[in-house]
């Protein structure tokens, strides 16, 4: 109604928004996209680091994420390779939970955030960047931080790099989880 208001009344409006630099974001937009899942990880760890997965447990795994919409965004994913909830057996389904959970009570004590965002995109449409595999996604969030969407004030984003995150937690899921 205002809008079309502001329009009879010959009315430009300019909306000021900020600009959220994510310059991490443009190697995985660009970027060669593998040709296999990157959810379907070897039985090795040797790669762990390299691939920042931060605890195996025996039906799931948490893994950072390697292109963050914010600091400390991780995931915990089933190691079938599923893409519906349905599709999971019910040891999977509960261990996941509880390592939603645990992964919760880490980010709370290494990354104090003011909440976090735990979620799941079931298909394309829905959002999911890897359709295919699923993965919960929890993502620390912090009064004034970027949103998923759009900024509408001022906002600094300055995120840790990925290596030192990392380090910061591994010891973390590795003192809870044994």
């Amino acid at each position: 109604m205002a809008t079309s208001l502001l329009c009879e009344l010959n009315v430009k409006v300019v909306l000021q928004m900020d600009v959220l630099w994510a310059p991490w974001r443009m190697d995985y937009i660009l970027g060669p996209k593998p040709d296999e899942c990157v959810f379907c990880i070897p039985e090795s760890t040797e790669e762990d680091e390299e691939r920042l997965i931060l605890y195996r447990a025996e039906h799931c795994f948490v893994i950072m994420n390697k292109f963050p919409y914010n600091n400390c965004h991780l995931m915990v994913t089933p190691y079938r390779h599923v893409s519906k909830l349905t599709d999971l057996e019910e040891a999977e389904a509960s261990e996941i939970m509880k390592y939603i959970t645990i992964s919760c009570d880490i980010l709370e004590k290494a990354c104090n955030p003011q909440g976090i965002n735990v979620g799941l995109n079931i298909g394309e449409a829905a959002g999911a960047g890897i359709a295919a595999h699923l993965h919960f996604q929890l993502v620390p969030r912090w009064n004034g931080d970027a949103s998923f969407m759009a900024v509408f004030g001022e906002t600094n984003v300055i995120p840790d790099h990925l290596s030192s995150t990392y380090k910061r937690l591994k010891p973390l899921f590795d003192s809870c989880c044994r």
